[in-house]
């Protein structure tokens, strides 16, 4: 059910909840040259995956509620349960409605002799009925040999790395990580980057939509959202994050 005095529906819901990863996460915060650490959230759930896929389903029925007929929603996990939520998914908004699944491609530190790297995050893409709003973005594609092609009506460019087309966007996107220089970079353990939620709502929703993050974390979502002239709601049961989304948003 909507709040009361509530009336409005969200066109945009992205939502980056804990990923079943069996860890503790932190904010390292710097002041006067020193740094400190403190708590962020657990995503240990006592090891029960259906404690998890509870709260994940309870979350999902309520997120349906808030979005509008012609609305999108993201949900960003990992290898850990994405697999059990997509059935979630497609039981709660319908297989029908599944949109895309969108791999988040990245660089990090380590790696393993025991199997292969574990380098990228999975978003799965749902509407609430056929009729969503998508803008299509648009990225390069580089020609054969990096030759010009000449073909006619095709439009063509050239960079330092060669001849390209600009055709609408791939589900597999390469983003770095926000790393430990970066000036985005708040100190908060799962921060995701600003141009990772800047291809998202730019593709999910228009200028005044109404977007919501309801596990906003470090606060990027929001930042984005007012950067792009979006209109928002976002929440975090932890004390830091809310206390570090909000000082991005100010």
């Amino acid at each position: 059910m909507l709040a009361e005095g509530f009336s409005e529906k969200f066109d945009l819901i992205y939502i980056d909840p804990p990923f079943f990863s069996g860890a503790d996460y932190s904010v390292v915060e710097e002041k006067d040259g020193k740094k400190s650490i403190s708590f962020a959230y657990k995503d240990t759930w006592g090891n029960d995956l259906k404690e998890y896929l509870r709260m994940i389903t309870v979350s999902i029925f309520a997120m349906k509620e808030l979005l509008s007929k012609e609305g999108l929603i993201w949900i960003h996990l990992d290898w850990h349960a994405v697999h059990y939520v997509k059935l979630i998914m497609d039981e709660i908004f319908s297989s029908k409605n599944f949109v895309n699944e969108v791999i988040w491609s990245y660089k990090s530190g380590g790696s393993s002799r025991r199997r292969f790297s574990r380098k990228h995050d999975t978003l799965l893409l749902y509407s609430k009925s056929g009729r969503y709003k998508f803008n299509p973005q648009k990225e390069k594609s580089y020609n054969r040999g990096f030759r010009k092609y000449s073909f006619k009506g095709v439009e063509e460019f050239e960079d330092e790395k060669g001849w390209y087309t600009m055709v609408n966007m791939k589900d597999v996107w390469n983003i770095d990580m926000v790393g430990r220089t970066s000036k985005e970079r708040t100190g908060y353990a799962t921060q995701k980057p600003e141009a990772l939620m800047e291809r998202i709502i730019l593709s999910s929703s228009d200028a005044g939509s109404l977007c919501g993050d309801f596990f906003c974390g470090s606060g990027t979502f929001p930042a984005i959202c007012k950067k792009l002239g979006r209109q928002f709601i976002c929440c975090d049961v932890g004390e830091l994050a809310v206390k570090i989304a909000k000082s991005r948003v100010e």
